[in-house]
């Protein structure tokens, strides 16, 4: 979203600035209004004052003029933002093929909007449509622009979550590795907006057993969240379950545990975010579990599986799958005989669903 209302004033104003050089006209008024009840959050409004500002520029300037295709892009960037997504693809496709018949097939106006249409794409799922876009999108800046322009830097970080999304993660990392170094220098070491791309960068590590280089990254984005949210803040508790995780996955019970425990202790205390606390349960019982200290690991699996029962439903299969962990727990203290089939497919099956489910809250 934040992304979205950056990309939303660049367009509007733009073309604002050239028509207040020739005159004022009702175009830019609406623009301007536009603008203003965006930045409001008065989404219907803002919808209706882009549309007034459409239609006067088709009936002023034609429906192939520059600023027809800017009310185009404006117009789609907002249902993008509502997920309007059928509503937004043809005026992105109309606003490309204005501007790519009017400023060429290079031009820098062209790439903002295919790059808006490979994140309407991409928010589809639709991974296939959106790489092209972006590919050409980062073509054009990288043509237009230096290599530490905030354009490129955009479209590179794009095409990167892109790639993280499909799992394609070694062109992802190349793509990160080219970006943050510029984000770095442009904005400085600790800077919040180098924390996303560096945790994606961390995670692919993760994901391919690069443990050694996974846990400085991570690091790095904790202190930079504490930095700027403050230590107690509900997406400092994510990080530290990530970076908990990461040990977990290690059979590094001692460093996980204290951080599984401090961001449990900070979620407890936020409304809504329930279902996150029974996930830190599960995983701080599970290392109680598996280093045998079972009068630890009980209650909290009994409260993460009140807190799934409660919120989920009892036949939900994350309410299921916590009962057996649970229960396979219960064999290792003698309290389940083991001999039954129930009791033999639980003993077999929990350790596999703490590797494979244990998510990130």
């Amino acid at each position: 979203m934040k992304r979205l209302s950056t990309a939303f004033f660049i367009f509007l104003l733009f073309d604002i600035s050239h028509v207040a050089r020739a005159q004022e006209t009702r175009w830019r008024t609406f623009s301007q209004e536009a603008i203003s009840l965006y930045k409001k959050g008065e989404y219907d409004k803002a919808v209706d004052a882009v549309k007034k500002s459409l239609a006067v520029a088709e009936k002023e300037y034609g429906p192939h003029h520059p600023d027809t295709a800017t009310s185009l892009n404006n117009l789609a960037e907002l249902y993008r933002d509502h997920k309007k997504f059928t509503q937004a693809e043809p005026l992105y496709k109309r606003a490309a093929a204005i501007r790519e018949k009017h400023f060429g097939p290079d031009h820098s106006l062209l790439a903002r909007t295919l790059n808006g249409q490979a994140e309407l794409y991409r928010a589809q799922s639709r991974f296939g449509d959106a790489e092209p876009l972006y590919k050409r999108a980062l073509a054009i800046r990288e043509k237009s622009h230096k290599s530490d322009h905030p354009d490129v830097t955009q479209t590179l970080n794009n095409l990167a979550e892109l790639y993280c999304v499909q799992e394609r993660y070694a062109p992802a990392k190349a793509l990160y590795e080219r970006l943050l170094p510029i984000r770095e220098k442009a904005l400085g070491s600790d800077h919040p907006g180098l924390a996303a791309g560096l945790h994606n960068l961390a995670l692919i590590h993760q994901n391919e057993g690069r443990y050694e280089q996974a846990e400085p990254i991570y690091k790095r984005v904790l202190a930079i969240r504490e930095k700027t949210l403050g230590r107690n803040h509900p997406d400092v508790a994510q990080d530290l379950s990530i970076l908990a995780e990461l040990y977990r996955t290690q059979d590094r019970y001692a460093l996980a545990q204290p951080l599984y425990e401090r961001s449990l202790g900070i979620l407890e205390k936020v409304a809504g975010r329930h279902l996150d606390v029974a996930t830190i349960l599960n995983n701080l019982a599970f290392i109680h579990h598996k280093q045998g200290q079972y009068a630890q690991a009980e209650p909290l699996y009994k409260r993460a599986l009140s807190i799934c029962e409660k919120s989920l439903g009892a036949d939900h299969p994350t309410a299921r799958i916590t009962r057996e962990n649970l229960a396979g727990l219960r064999i290792a203290m003698d309290r389940h005989t083991p001999d039954d089939e129930a009791g033999q497919q639980v003993a077999q099956s929990r350790f596999q669903w703490f590797s494979n489910l244990m998510g990130r809250p």
